[in-house]
C-alpha cells in the first residue's frame, strides 16, 4: 500500500507530506483546489511522461516520492528480475530538473520509465471518471474475465505459441515470394546457364587463343625473322658462330701465358653453347610457325564467340563469365532448396496451428467458467448501489483460427440493460454517466477482490450519482478498503462519510503566490467538511447533525 506521499516544488505544491491510511482514504476540496495536482504528482511515480514543466520554484528542481509497504504482495520475483534491491518499505522517487530533465529511482537504484511503470500497475489501479470508457473496449473486457478466471499462466502461453504461430506465417509469406520470384526468372537463369554451358569456357582460354591468332595472322613474317636470324647467326659467310668458334681458338693458344684468358675463353665457350641452343630453338619454332588459313578462322571465330558472351552479360572476360555461369547455377539450385525449406515450414506452421487451437480452446474454456459469477457479481453489487434491474451478459464467441488475436481466440461483448423489458444492447449505447460509474465500480471491486493489488484510487467517479444511491457505493468502497487500500476523490458526501482518514484539499495565498495544501481532518474538522458539502460553506446545525449520522452510519 502508498503508506506515504512527499511532493516538493510541483505545480501550485510547494511541500506537501502525506500519509495514508491502509483502509478507505477520502479527499475532499473544491474544484480547482488541487487534488488534480495530487493525482498529476501521484503519477509521475507511477511512470506517466511528464508534460511540460509545471514547477512551484521555476529554479528548482521537482522531487516526488512514494513509499510502499510491498512486504505481502510478493513483489520479490519483479526486484531480482530488474536487479533491484527489494525492501519491505520501498521508496519510489522521481526528480526533474528545471531543464526538463528526468531521472527515476527505486530504492535509490537508477530506473527507466518503463520498470517505473511495470511496477506502478503492480502497486496502484488509478480509476478516473475518464476511464468508463475503457469497459467498452474488447481489451479491458478480457482483461475483466482474466483477472477473475486468473488466466495469467494460460495467457502467457497462448501468446508464446501465438507470437511463434505468426513469426512462422510471417517466414512462410517471405519465402513463397522469394519462390514465386526466383521462379519467374528461373527459366531465363537457367536459359543463360545453359548457354554459358555449352560454350564449354575454360580459364586462360581467350589469353591463349588471342595468342594464337596474333601468330597466325603474322605467321609469314615471324618464318621470315625466324629464318634472318638462323643465317645471321649461322650460315651466312662470316656468321656469330664461326667468329666466336674461332676466336675461342685464338684464346687457347695465348691463355697459358696469360691465366686470366682462361676464365674469358671458358666464358666464351659458354656463349658458343648457348648461342647454337638458341640457333636450334629457333630452327624449331620456324618449323612449327604456318600459315593455316583454316585454324586462324576457327581461332577468330572462337574468339568471337567469347567476345559477343562477355559483351552479352556485361563483362570483361572469360573469367567473369564462369562467374556468372556458377553464381546462376548456384541460384538455380536455391530455388530447389527453397521447395523443400518450403514444405518444412509448411509441416511447422501445421503443427504450430494444432498447438495454437488447443492453447486457444484452453484460454476460451476457462474464460467461459467465470462468466456466470462475473454476472452474478455485478448485479449484486449494481442491486446494492440502487440498479435492482440491472442485468450484464458477456457474449463470447470463439473465432475462426484464421481470426484468433494476440489476446486469444475470442470475441467478446458486454451487453447491459438498466431497466425490466430493456433489450440487452452493448454498454455505450444503453448506459447513462452514472450507471456506468456504479458499472464500472463493480468490476474494480471484484477485479480488485480476485488480483490482490495493494491500492485503488477512484478519482471523481461519483458522476451522475447522489442520495441513497452515492451511500451505496460509499458502503461498497468501504467493504472493498477491508482487504485493501483504497483511495477516494469525491464531492460526494456521502461517499466522503465513509472514510476511515479523511484529507481536505485547500488553496491559500502566500505573499505573491497561491499553492495547493492538504490536511488530515481531525473529527470535528470533518464533520464540518462532510457539512459543507451537504449544505454549503456556513452549514447549519441540521446539516452538521445530518453529517455526524452520516460518519457515524
Amino acid at each position: 500500500m502508498l503508506s506515504r506521499l512527499h511532493i516538493n516544488n510541483y505545480a501550485l505544491i510547494d511541500t506537501l507530506d502525506i500519509q495514508f491510511d491502509a483502509g478507505l482514504n477520502i479527499i475532499t476540496g473544491e474544484t480547482g483546489a488541487g487534488k488534480s495536482i495530487i493525482m498529476g504528482a501521484l503519477s509521475l511515480i507511477l511512470g506517466s511522461r511528464m508534460d511540460g514543466k509545471y514547477f512551484f520554484n521555476q529554479q528548482l528542481k521537482c522531487i516526488i516520492e512514494g513509499y510502499f509497504s510491498i512486504a505481502s504482495y510478493d513483489l520479490k520475483p519483479f526486484f531480482k528480475e530488474h536487479d533491484l534491491d527489494y525492501e519491505a518499505e520501498t521508496i519510489i522517487r522521481r526528480e526533474i530538473t528545471p531543464e526538463g530533465k528526468s531521472r527515476a529511482f527505486i530504492n535509490d537504484s537508477p530506473v527507466t520509465l518503463q520498470v517505473l511503470k511495470a511496477l506502478g500497475e503492480r502497486l496502484i489501479d488509478v480509476h478516473s471518471q475518464h476511464a468508463t470508457q475503457q469497459i467498452n473496449t474488447e481489451d479491458f473486457q478480457l482483461l475483466v474475465i482474466d483477472s477473475v478466471a486468473n488466466n495469467g499462466t494460460l495467457k502467457s502461453d497462448y501468446r508464446t505459441v501465438f507470437k511463434d504461430y505468426r513469426a512462422t506465417l510471417l517466414q512462410l509469406k517471405k519465402l513463397k515470394e522469394a519462390i514465386l520470384k526466383a521462379n519467374a526468372e528461373a527459366d531465363y537463369h537457367q536459359f543463360i546457364v545453359d548457354e554459358l554451358v555449352a560454350a564449354g569456357l575454360k580459364e586462360e582460354e581467350q589469353k591463349l587463343l588471342e595468342e594464337e591468332q596474333r601468330q597466325l595472322e603474322n605467321a609469314e613474317v615471324i618464318k621470315t625473322g625466324l629464318l634472318a636470324s638462323v643465317y645471321a647467326l649461322d650460315e651466312q659467310e662470316v656468321s656469330a658462330v664461326q667468329s666466336i668458334k674461332e676466336a675461342i681458338g685464338q684464346l687457347h693458344q695465348v691463355a697459358e701465358y696469360t691465366p686470366p684468358l682462361v676464365e674469358m675463353s671458358a666464358r666464351l665457350n659458354s656463349v658458343y653453347i648457348e648461342i647454337k641452343d638458341i640457333i636450334q630453338e629457333l630452327a624449331t619454332i620456324e618449323q612449327t610457325v604456318v600459315l593455316d588459313e583454316s585454324r586462324l578462322t576457327v581461332v577468330n571465330e572462337r574468339l568471337s564467340q567469347l567476345y559477343s558472351l562477355q559483351k552479352k552479360h556485361r563483362v570483361e572476360s572469360v573469367d567473369e563469365l564462369i562467374a556468372l555461369r556458377n553464381q546462376l547455377t548456384e541460384r538455380l539450385r536455391a530455388v530447389s532448396d527453397q521447395e523443400t525449406d518450403l514444405l518444412a515450414l509448411e509441416q511447422q506452421l501445421q503443427q504450430q496451428e494444432q498447438d495454437l487451437q488447443q492453447a486457444a480452446v484452453k484460454l476460451h474454456a476457462s474464460r467461459e467458467q467465470v462468466l456466470e459469477t462475473i454476472q452474478d457479481y455485478i448485479a449484486s453489487i449494481l442491486h446494492e448501489v440502487g440498479m435492482p434491474n440491472a442485468n450484464l451478459f458477456i457474449a463470447l464467441n470463439l473465432l475462426e483460427p484464421e481470426a484468433y488475436k494476440e489476446s486469444g481466440a475470442d470475441q467478446v461483448q458486454f451487453l447491459f440493460s438498466a431497466n425490466k423489458g430493456q433489450e440487452l444492447q452493448p454498454m455505450h449505447k444503453v448506459a447513462s454517466g452514472g450507471e456506468l460509474s456504479r458499472v464500472m465500480l463493480a468490476i474494480k471491486s471484484l477485479i480488485a477482490e480476485r488480483s490482490a493489488l495493494p491500492t485503488i484510487i477512484f478519482d471523481e467517479i461519483d458522476t451522475g450519482i447522489s442520495g441513497e444511491v452515492a451511500l451505496k457505493v460509499g458502503e461498497v468502497m468501504q467493504r472493498l478498503a477491508k482487504n485493501m487500500q483504497v483511495m477516494a476523490i469525491t464531492h460526494l458526501p456521502q461517499i466522503a462519510s465513509k472514510g476511515s482518514t479523511h484529507f481536505k484539499v485547500y488553496k491559500k495565498d502566500v505573499g505573491d503566490k497561491t499553492m495547493s495544501n492538504i490536511v488530515l481532518l481531525n473529527p470535528e474538522d470533518r464533520i464540518v467538511e462532510v457539512a459543507q458539502m451537504l449544505s454549503g460553506a456556513k452549514p447549519g446545525e441540521s446539516a452538521l447533525q445530518h453529517a455526524r449520522d452520516l460518519i457515524e452510519a
